[in-house]
């Protein structure tokens, strides 16, 4: 492939994301207006159910790539909402630990089985090996543009698997 042809190839992907955002967002239609919350605020909550021990803002700032301020609204919105509590750290005396209240844990159970649902249904009809392959891809394209936004280069352990085949695959 040209030089020339690299930010096509790029700008491909950002638009078949971004159509495939849209797309998620009507398949799961149902499970989106069972919380009522906004994309980053979901995000938010969900850091603070995937993460082995309760998170602070600025871990789940790292860790979604979002600056501190911002997360800490979204907590804060968060909190008055009912869905998380703060809980004191003991390693911390100003970054107090944040937890999914019950009424997120019940919110998140009706989602569960409101995707489950709509999951079970679409994979009747795509092949669920191939979601997997998309996964894995798709992980491995994010791991590069994080690594080169970070560092300006990608890690070795990146660089084999963003070929442009495999780029290409993804659309």
């Amino acid at each position: 492939m040209k030089p020339a042809d690299n930010a096509g190839v790029l700008l491909s992907i950002i638009d078949e994301v971004l159509r495939l955002q849209r797309s998620f967002e009507v398949l799961f239609a149902d499970v989106r207006g069972v919380s009522h919350l906004t994309t980053l605020q979901k995000l938010v909550l969900s850091a603070t159910f995937d993460s082995r021990v309760p998170p602070t803002v600025p871990q789940i700032g790292r860790n979604l790539g979002y600056p501190r301020q911002l997360v800490q609204r979204v907590v804060n919105e968060l909190v008055e909402g009912g869905l998380i509590q703060t809980v004191p750290n003991p390693h911390h005396k100003r970054a107090v630990l944040l937890e999914p209240t019950e009424e997120a844990h019940a919110i998140k159970r009706q989602a569960e089985n409101f995707a489950r649902r709509t999951s079970d249904s679409f994979l009747k009809t795509f092949s669920r090996k191939r979601c997997k392959e998309l996964i894995g891809e798709l992980q491995v394209l994010r791991q590069a543009i994080n690594d080169y936004t970070q560092t300006g280069k990608l890690t070795s352990a990146t660089a084999p698997d963003l070929s442009t085949s495999n780029i290409l695959a993804l659309l």
